[in-house]
């Protein structure tokens, strides 16, 4: 919902939105559900094609019966320009046609009168037409009152990142260790990640490859544990991972809040995914694999506050995760 509502705050997405949501209703559901437009008095050029055939026998049985040139030219002119192909076919297949009322009906058309102007087809209730007329443009006005109402309802400045673009800004915004500065080898990788509560889909990876562009593995964060209920989760535990090609097994640990850590029987149940450590600012964890070496680093972080028990869940947490590759034996 939060995305759809995102696409709908842009003007031109709302516009099209609206704009198709007005022609539906407009088109299919006054148009063609409440009020149809109805055809009436159709003339016999309109008709299907049997029925302009059946047309034809009528006016022929009419002129035989009582023979008049002038209706039966007009009868006859009515049928349009397939008129001639029509009476040829009743000349082909007289069926229960008189051969003798064809003939005279074929004389009494020889001389071709003026065809009438044909009026066409009237509009059943001009007023429903225009009734539908009016509808679709109420339509209109109310789909575009509907989109000004959801684009200007928050304002422009109360538009916020979610919490996954935040997070990002963050992780943008803080320094990396410099680990040549500090006399280390510089590491192969280096990685910078944020949760930021609210982002309850939060799983962070990170390809690591070599100098030469020679994949060797992943690493990465997600949510491992999360306290209490409702939304948006509060989150106590995150796993840290390291994957190595090399190696037939994921090394995971746990960074766990200070209250899911002196949580005995809480601890005891994520130690099952990986060995346990309490998150403090600046507090490093170590994960080996058989080529790969991985260093994370707890950046910054703060705790959330409310009814839960303090410490029990993070509101934001910075890691920084380095890698290097192992020497070669």
């Amino acid at each position: 919902m939060d995305a759809i509502r995102e696409q709908l705050e842009k003007p031109l997405v709302a516009g099209i939105v609206f704009f198709v949501i007005g022609l539906l209703i407009g088109l299919v559901v006054l148009g063609w559900g409440l009020w149809p437009v109805q055809w009436t008095d159709a003339g016999p050029a309109d008709l299907r094609a049997d029925a302009q055939e059946d047309h034809l026998r009528m006016a022929i049985d009419s002129n035989a019966y009582k023979p008049d040139q002038e209706k039966a030219q007009r009868r006859f002119s009515e049928l349009g320009e397939g008129a001639n192909d029509l009476f040829a076919q009743v000349q082909a297949n007289p069926g229960d046609s008189d051969l003798s009322a064809i003939e005279a009906f074929r004389q009494a058309i020889e001389v071709q009168a003026p065809a009438p102007t044909e009026e066409g087809a009237t509009e059943g209730g001009g007023s429903n037409l225009t009734l539908l007329l009016v509808m679709c443009l109420v339509t209109v006005v109310l789909a575009g009152a509907l989109a000004a109402y959801f684009l200007l309802r928050k304002g422009p400045s109360t538009t916020t990142a979610s919490p996954a673009s935040q997070a990002q800004e963050f992780s943008n915004q803080v320094e990396r260790t410099d680990y040549a500065a500090l006399g280390q080898e510089t590491p192969m990788s280096q990685f910078m990640t944020t949760y930021l509560q609210g982002d309850d889909l939060f799983d962070d990876s990170f390809s690591i490859d070599s100098p030469s562009g020679e994949f060797l593995g992943e690493c990465g964060v997600g949510i491992s544990e999360a306290i209490g209920v409702g939304e948006p989760k509060k989150v106590t535990a995150f796993e840290i991972w390291l994957f190595d090609k090399n190696d037939i097994q994921t090394v995971t640990k746990v960074l766990m809040s200070s209250h899911a850590f002196t949580d005995e029987t809480l601890r005891q149940r994520l130690a099952a995914k990986g060995e346990p450590f309490q998150s403090n600012p600046g507090a490093e964890m170590v994960l080996e694999t058989a080529t790969l070496r991985l260093v994370a680093r707890v950046v910054d972080m703060n705790y959330g506050s409310g009814a839960m028990p303090a410490g029990s869940y993070f509101e934001r947490v910075t890691l920084e995760l380095a890698v290097w590759q192992k020497p070669q034996s």
